[in-house]
């Protein structure tokens, strides 16, 4: 678990109604919502809306996920512009390659430059969905799973989701191993940013190496990403991308999502929630051991 990040929530007032009378105003705890400017030598590559806190995280797993890079070896470095105390410190980060890599945002599977990635849908600006389909590697078979290890990954959620449990504002993600070893876990009002922060920590910590998106080599599998919210699209090619096999949402999934996933190798389940679950895609990835 990372550690508490106060940056995520702020207080404003509020008003409660409790059925007869308006009472008076009192702070509540809020979910943050900044924007945060990705730039690639200078040059930006998109914006973000995002609750702040492991930022650098968020960036890798999104370069990642656009196949902009292969691993933590394709950077130079990772860092927020200007200076602590400066108006809208913390809010561009920038990123420099490592010495002969190019990272090409025009490249067939980036988004636009200067598009806009909002806290809703990772989706926006990319030039079609055929371009992020054909950036996709279909994932090997494996590893054999118990179901029930699907049917509980939703609830490691409540575990991880300190500032929802203050908000009630923010979405999480998770990545476990095959033996139910958490290994990632973070917050933000993006259901895509929670699942880059989850990538980028797996990069940045080496627990996937370099080369993963078409060579598949890991140093600590994860086996399963749990998310709080539905199952698009975007959340389906991220997990690919990482080469995670089986997606656990505590809600639905669109009919895109669950295309992709059945055509790229990945066990998708929807509606994990009291120990059930929907299973729409790869069921030989779940039985007895």
């Amino acid at each position: 678990m990372p550690p508490a990040d106060a940056r995520g929530i702020a207080s404003r007032p509020v008003q409660r109604w409790n059925g007869d009378t308006l009472l008076a105003p009192e702070d509540d705890s809020i979910a943050v919502e900044e924007p945060l400017e990705i730039r690639v030598n200078g040059e930006t590559l998109a914006t973000t809306m995002r609750t702040p806190g492991y930022d650098r995280e968020l960036a890798v797993g999104f370069l990642l996920a656009e196949g902009l890079i292969r691993g933590v070896n394709d950077l130079a470095t990772v860092s927020h512009c200007g200076r602590p105390g400066e108006d809208g410190w913390g809010n561009t980060l920038e990123v420099t390659p490592a010495p002969g890599v190019v990272i090409d945002p025009d490249s067939e599977r980036a988004t636009r430059r200067g598009s806009l990635t909002t806290s809703a849908c990772g989706v926006c600006g990319r030039r079609t969905v055929e371009d992020l389909l054909a950036g996709c590697a279909p994932l090997p078979p494996g590893p054999l799973l118990p179901p029930a290890a699907v049917a509980r990954a939703t609830e490691r959620l409540r575990e991880v989701q300190r500032n929802f449990a203050r908000t009630g504002g923010v979405h999480a993600a998770l990545a476990l191993d095959a033996q139910g070893q958490l290994l990632a876990a973070y917050e933000d009002v993006g259901r895509h940013n929670a699942v880059d922060k989850v990538v980028g920590a797996l990069l940045l910590s080496g627990a996937l190496r370099a080369g993963l998106a078409s060579e598949g080599g890991l140093t600590c599998q994860p086996a399963i990403l749990a998310v709080s919210g539905r199952v698009s699209f975007e959340i389906v090619q991220k997990a690919i991308m990482a080469r995670i096999p089986v997606i656990a949402g505590v809600s639905a999934a669109s009919t895109l999502a669950i295309d992709l996933a059945l055509r790229s190798g990945v066990t998708l389940a929807t509606f994990v929630r009291n120990g059930r679950f929907n299973l729409h895609t790869h069921p030989e990835r779940l039985g007895p051991r």
